[in-house]
C-alpha cells in the first residue's frame, strides 16, 4: 500500500472513532434528556392534579359563602 493511501486509511480511522465517539456520547444525552422529559411530565401531571383539587375546594368555598351570605 503506498504511503497516501495510508495515510488516508489511518485518516478515515481517526474520523470513525471519533463518530464512533460521539455516537456514544449522543446516545448518553439522549438517554438523559429522555428520562428528564419524563420526571417533567410526571411533575407536570402531579401539578395538574393539585390545580384541580385546588381547584375544588376554592369553588366549594365560594358556594359555601354565598350561602351563608343568603341566610
Amino acid at each position: 500500500m503506498s504511503s497516501q493511501a495510508e495515510q488516508a486509511w489511518t485518516a478515515l480511522e481517526g474520523r470513525v472513532a471519533e463518530l464512533i465517539e460521539l455516537t456514544q456520547v449522543l446516545t448518553r444525552e439522549n438517554r438523559a434528556l429522555r428520562t428528564q422529559q419524563q420526571n417533567w411530565t410526571m411533575e407536570r401531571a402531579k401539578l395538574i392534579e393539585k390545580n384541580e383539587l385546588t381547584k375544588g375546594r376554592v369553588e366549594s368555598m365560594i358556594t359555601r359563602l354565598k350561602s351563608l351570605e343568603q341566610d
